[in-house]
């Protein structure tokens, strides 16, 4: 991939770009994009300052032939069948898309935090475009394009419920629905192992021990709302779950990856006991 320098390709102010990244259709542009603006954070050639208001983005840019539906109606992700991996590899691709349009929305549309946020999340949104690009190169290898087959909008529809406030975005994106691919990986990499699909468990492999990290931000970046307002996280995290969730936790949780996330074990058994989340369709 030809990185070329911000200046070439874009305006030098980091909110206008991280839109720009948002809206990107092209997955391949989209990447290449994300790699532009993180390389010119990192010489300091943007600037932090708002210079438009901030927009609704009530649907990111996605490939045009993206066929978005109920979760009930993405296809069956079973591993006994070569199509049930393939739709697998196409729902894992379409987390991490996904993924990189809310890292960048984070940016985009939550101002005047310390720059060290912004940081943390153009970090993720390179990263996370780093594993779309190794999940799509093995769905080519099984001749399939992102945007080939069905897929659901359940993280970006939590994107705008929670577009008006950081704190709430914090707890119940990368806490909740995040997180559950925290829960849900270690057992697709079981499967995959017995398949004798070593590189794709690598590559989940890879991919897991950075979301660990990708979660790990957003708990320190709600506990920082939090003490701004003078919350106690715990609960305030809990009562948010309730609001915006219906239902109980389905399997098990990941406990020494979220522990190492920055849950605390007091969070952990609450969650287990009675948490109201819905599970992220993976």
């Amino acid at each position: 991939m030809i990185v070329k320098k911000v200046s070439e390709s874009v305006e030098q102010n980091l909110f206008e770009m991280a839109q720009q990244c948002v809206m990107t259709v092209d997955s391949g542009q989209k990447v290449q994009l994300t790699q532009i603006v993180a390389q010119a954070w990192r010489e300091n050639q943007l600037l932090i300052q708002s210079v438009q208001p901030i927009q609704p983005i009530s649907s990111p840019g996605q490939p045009l032939h993206l066929q978005l539906v109920a979760p009930k109606f993405v296809p069956k992700r079973t591993l006994h069948t070569h199509e049930g991996v393939v739709a697998l590899l196409h729902a894992l691709a379409h987390i991490e898309f996904n993924a990189i349009n809310l890292a960048w929305d984070a940016v985009y549309r939550f101002r005047d935090l310390p720059a060290q946020f912004y940081e943390d999340w153009i970090q993720v949104a390179q990263e996370e475009s780093e594993h779309f690009l190794l999940l799509h190169e093995q769905l080519q290898r099984f001749d399939c394009e992102y945007g080939d087959l069905p897929a659901h909008n359940g993280l970006w529809e939590m994107a705008t419920d929670t577009a008006d406030d950081v704190m709430v975005r914090m707890a119940l994106v990368p806490r909740v629905l995040e997180a559950r691919g925290l829960d849900a990986t270690p057992e697709i990499i079981a499967k995959l192992r017995q398949r004798g699909e070593s590189t794709l468990v690598e590559i989940l492999e890879i991919i897991l021990h950075e979301e660990i990290d990708h979660v790990a931000k957003g708990t320190r970046w709600f506990r920082f709302c939090c003490d701004l307002r003078q919350l106690e996280s715990q609960s305030m995290f809990l009562q948010l779950i309730k609001q915006h969730f219906k239902g109980r936790l389905k399997g098990t949780l990941n406990h020494a990856a979220r522990l190492a996330a920055g849950f605390t074990e007091a969070e952990l058994l609450a969650l287990k006991s009675d948490s109201r989340e819905n599970t992220i369709v993976l």
